[in-house]
């Protein structure tokens, strides 16, 4: 009998007290049995343990075997079984190892000339040379036998799977369970729903769970999925970046509970067919059946263009409420009725076209503090198709309970004027009043702060990203557009104009971009004659003709993808599929602005100007329309003018800007204090 030498520590506990509050699985059984039967410890470790740590850790291993050993020893003393404790404590291997290997009976008889002898006398030949090592050899034997038989009756009786309500300490080892408690996970089902609704980084913000432990802590509960009751699709291993957007909208059903729109069922009874308030069928001006089906009608009415970018079409049923298409107002739109939605359904069980007065008045003051908080509220990053997807991040702010209110306002006159409603319960609840003007002048850069911002932009090199970033800054800062109406606009809104000025009887030359805004507004903005060399030179960059009059380039966007992303990022370029005619999506500028200021804030706080790095580090996109109107009025342009370029409905609005005044009065007055104070 051949036996592989390996050494398993004897546990350092107390006798019958368990080394750790933890429960023993199939997995702890399956390997300790493979110690004792002699098998290499490094694939029964990367079998069954790898959640435990690695196996090159030289003290982790041995810990992790007297911890099984004590766990085995105190479970069957639970079951009464003092003389089965006392087994499982032997470490059979180390007497094994202290007594000599022995050759088989026919070496024996080979060595000893004795192949030709009867068995019965190679065997009492054999007891005469070794009989004291065999007769040790075979009650070892037998001892492990023994060891192993109790092995499966105890296998039997203690071992658990893993379960939803399970404490993480139960299973996982006491350090990481203490880093994964740290963030309020407590619970394997806890555990299973972040795994899920994150995806391969879901450990990233967590201390002290890195990603090699957070592969292996992932791997353990995908093993036991079907006991902790979770489903796990690829995107819980695999990169976000190679998870189709059909593989990620499987991850949640669909269900009549806290469900995104597109994955909300809607009972029939609850749909609106039959809504309490609804007009006759052939007096609407509509073809929506359903509430939902009004709700995405009214969503699409607020939408910016009749085409989105490619590679960003329109959804299917209602339009571009199930699509990543839509503008910046239809999302803000889009949650504000999802939220009243889900809360008519879920919590109210009515229709939206039965909804009361009394009904709206309850939901504003349920704003105020949705609860329970469990079920309606959760982090802000949380993607719709995530199960960590939640309405609401928390209580909303007096200024989010306006817009709220504001929005559904709309929606429900918008269904009155369809004729789909007959009246609006909305108008029966007061707006709250704003404690101060909604916008805030103050988030726009100084002369000398854009400067730095235009030039590090200058430096930051010749490739396609680098390239887009100096026009969009240009474009946003020069024309005061909205981000979305930026990422909308196309070379052939771009017309080269003339005009005849009556006062100074002479002829204007230029060029006016033409924009949809807001409420479908179109409006003409001035566009610099330098900012159109700027696009011609980015056109030909694309691969495109410089000559803007051309149909094949008119209809190509002002901002596309980078047409080197191949080569400067080849795990992109397959997600790149726009093309170079093709747009970009609000978000893709947006954070790349955002990437920018903050190097730029980065570069301002080494340099220790911690006030311009502070104010650098907030700035959005959003700041350079703010900045571009604060300048153009401090260099003269009227209100009026700056009032048509942003596109505001009302000059009040744009006079929000005017600070000039405002600032020179205040230094009046701080030359005025400083005399007489001293």
């Amino acid at each position: 009998m051949t036996i592989h030498p390996i050494r398993v520590p004897v546990a350092s506990t107390p006798r019958g007290a368990p080394a750790r509050a933890r429960h023993l699985s199939r997995d702890h059984f399956a390997f300790f049995r493979g110690l004792i039967e002699g098998l290499d410890a490094e694939p029964l470790w990367d079998r069954y343990m790898t959640v435990e740590g690695q196996r090159s850790d030289l003290r982790l291993v041995p810990a992790t075997v007297a911890w099984i050993r004590a766990e085995l020893a105190a479970a069957a003393k639970r079951e009464e079984r003092p003389g089965t404790a006392r087994l499982l404590r032997l470490d059979v291997q180390r007497l094994v190892q202290s007594t000599p290997s022995l050759p088989s009976l026919a070496q024996f008889a080979e060595e000893a000339g004795l192949e030709d002898e009867r068995e019965s006398d190679q065997v009492a030949a054999f007891e005469g040379r070794y009989g004291r090592a065999s007769a040790r050899l075979r009650r070892k034997a037998k001892l492990l036998q023994r060891q192993l038989a109790a092995l499966r009756w105890l296998e039997e009786v203690a071992a658990r799977e893993p379960a939803p309500g399970d404490a993480i300490a139960s299973w996982l080892r006491p350090e990481l369970a203490s880093f994964l408690n740290a963030v309020d996970l407590f619970t394997l089902a806890q555990l299973a729903e972040r795994i899920n609704g994150i995806g391969k980084n879901w450990a990233r913000s967590i201390r002290g769970i890195g990603p090699l432990k957070s592969q292996r802590i992932a791997a353990w509960v995908a093993a036991h999925a079907n006991t902790i009751g979770v489903s796990f699709g690829v995107h819980a291993i695999a990169a976000r970046r190679d998870v189709a957007s059909a593989a990620l909208a499987c991850v949640v059903s669909p269900a009549t509970d806290i469900r995104p729109l597109e994955k909300l069922i809607v009972p029939a009874e609850l749909d609106g067919q039959q809504g309490r308030f609804r007009r006759p069928r052939d007096h609407c001006l509509m073809q929506a059946d359903t509430d939902l089906d009004a709700v995405l009608v009214w969503l699409q009415a607020k939408g910016r263009s009749a085409s989105a970018p490619q590679g960003q079409r329109q959804g299917g049923q209602g339009g571009p409420v199930m699509s990543s298409a839509l503008s910046h107002t239809q999302r803000a739109y889009r949650k504000e009725a999802e939220r009243f939605l889900l809360w008519a359904i879920v919590q109210r069980a009515k229709p939206l076209s039965s909804m009361t007065s009394e009904d709206c008045i309850e939901y504003a003051a349920f704003l105020v503090d949705p609860q329970p908080r469990a079920r309606w509220c959760g982090p802000r990053a949380r993607e719709r198709w995530s199960p960590l997807w939640r309405p609401f991040e928390g209580a909303l702010s007096a200024a989010a309970q306006r817009q709220a209110i504001s929005i559904l306002k709309n929606l429900y006159g918008f269904l009155v004027d369809q004729n789909y409603l007959m009246g609006n319960p909305w108008s029966a609840v007061p707006v709250p009043r704003a404690a101060r003007p909604g916008l805030d002048a103050s988030r726009s850069l100084t002369a000398a702060q854009w400067a730095f911002v235009r030039e590090r932009a200058a430096q930051a090199g010749p490739h396609s990203a680098a390239i887009r970033l100096r026009l969009a800054l240009d474009l946003l800062y020069f024309t005061g557009l909205r981000t979305a109406e930026l990422v909308s606009a196309r070379v052939g809104d771009l017309q080269q104009v003339e005009y005849f000025d009556a006062d100074a009887q002479q002829h204007v030359r230029g060029w006016m971009l033409t924009v949809l805004g807001k409420g479908q507004r179109l409006r003409e903005v001035p566009v610099p004659d330098g900012l159109v060399n700027q696009i011609q030179a980015y056109l030909q960059h694309r691969g495109l003709s410089g000559d803007m009059s051309l149909p094949a380039v008119r209809g190509a966007y002002l901002l596309a993808g980078a047409v080197d992303i191949a080569e400067r990022a080849p795990a992109l370029a397959q997600s790149n599929a726009s093309g170079v005619d093709g747009g970009i999506g609000e978000s893709t500028l947006y954070k790349q602005l955002k990437a920018h200021f903050a190097a730029c804030a980065s570069a301002k706080k080494a340099a220790g100007e911690h006030a311009a790095a502070e104010r650098l580090a907030r700035a959005s996109t959003h700041w350079l329309r703010h900045t571009h109107a604060s300048h153009a009025l401090a260099s003269g342009v009227s209100v009026q003018e700056a009032q048509q370029n942003l596109g505001h409905a009302s000059l009040a609005t744009t006079t929000v800007y005017v600070t000039t005044e405002a600032a020179r009065r205040l230094k009046s007055m701080q030359r005025f204090w400083d005399v007489r104070a001293s």
